[in-house]
């Protein structure tokens, strides 16, 4: 009998889409089982937007965010190469998948980090899956730049988004959105950091359209922090700036592709504050049940930025609207937790009054 270990498991993104994506019978497919993630109705945020507005909770992958659908290609690519060797930069949800798969792999990886700006929930990630992790006092424009030049000689595989095996499997998140809606929805929101994922979902409702899976193609709408907007000011931020780590970002990896996607969709680039981020946050989880790190509120934030300001050129009544999470609010619990109240006396008196204080 052939060893259960020297198996491919089952399942994944690849096992439901395969003829979609840039493998053949021969690949090693590494997966977790990533995919398939909610597509969830929010009935009071599609009341308050007069819209009808669906939540895509991306938290839900095996490592907690979207990256594990571009990971279980661009790692299954990298083992089919022959690499021994990951490398990633991060922010942080790269580097707790590319570490996930690369143990599921059997390989080593490496992380590269910008010091003390990566959310404890997905540093911890990193560390428990044996990454070697080098943090640099620089942000994440500079590891890019160092990730770049070490995958160019040869001793690691690139898993960023630089690599097209990267969005060819982020691109699925599209295809399951069609499949459950039977068509493309109205408009798409998500947060835009590197950018590399708006361009993966605009290649998926594309490839979609041209082989007849849905009729339309969304407007695209990216949602940037205030203080790490460079596709929405139109230059690089040398010093990007956001509570919301996972979009802190100053020169995105794929800004041409992402702002061609846009152009292409009639759609925009808006901005929100880390106010508006962490209010939306809040007001996700305690009105519609559904826990977000923060760059995943930027989405949510926007949309109620853009239904405040009336802006139905962009987001008309009615439609179908749909909003990606991209990561799990146990991503980034800091700020969250501190919100937990002091201690109170171990008495009846004193706990039900707690309980009642306004």
């Amino acid at each position: 009998m052939q060893n259960e270990s020297k198996k491919s498991r089952g399942g994944g993104v690849i096992s439901r889409y395969r003829s979609y994506l840039p493998v053949s019978e021969t690949t090693p497919i590494v997966t977790l089982g990533e995919g398939s993630t909610p597509l969830v109705f929010a009935p009071r945020l599609s009341e308050r937007i007069d819209c009808r507005v669906l939540v895509k909770c991306e938290g839900l992958n095996p490592t907690g965010s979207f990256k594990d659908r571009g990971m279980t290609v661009a790692v299954s690519k990298a083992v089919e190469s022959g690499a021994q060797a990951l490398i990633c930069a991060s922010t942080g949800n790269t580097s707790a998948s590319a570490a996930a798969y690369a143990a599921c792999a059997g390989i080593r990886c490496a992380v590269v980090l910008p010091a003390g700006k990566i959310a404890s929930g997905k540093l911890v990630q990193a560390i428990a899956h044996g990454a070697r992790i080098v943090s640099i006092n620089g942000n994440f424009d500079d590891a890019l730049r160092i990730v770049r030049e070490l995958g160019g000689r040869d001793e690691f595989a690139i898993v960023n988004s630089i690599n097209p095996d990267r969005i060819a499997g982020q691109k699925t998140a599209a295809f399951e959105i069609v499949d459950e809606l039977g068509d493309a929805p109205d408009i798409h929101i998500l947060p835009l950091g590197n950018a590399g994922n708006l361009t993966a979902y605009t290649a998926g409702y594309s490839e979609y359209k041209q082989l007849g899976k849905s009729r339309r193609l969304p407007r695209m709408i990216g949602i940037q922090a205030e203080h790490a907007a460079p596709i929405f000011h139109h230059r690089v931020i040398e010093k990007p700036e956001t509570i919301a780590s996972a979009i802190r970002i100053g020169n995105p990896a794929s800004w041409e592709a992402a702002q061609r996607a846009i152009n292409d969709s009639s759609g925009a680039v808006e901005i929100v504050t880390d106010h508006e981020i962490l209010e939306a946050q809040s007001w996700l989880a305690q009105t519609e049940g559904i826990f977000v790190e923060p760059a995943s509120a930027a989405p949510i934030a926007g949309l109620l930025k853009l239904a405040r300001e009336k802006r139905r050129d962009l987001m008309p009544m009615d439609a179908t609207v749909v909003c990606t999470c991209t990561g799990h609010g146990l991503k980034d619990p800091e700020i969250v937790s501190a919100k937990l109240a002091a201690p109170v006396a171990p008495n009846i008196e004193a706990v039900r009054e707690e309980i009642t204080r306004s």
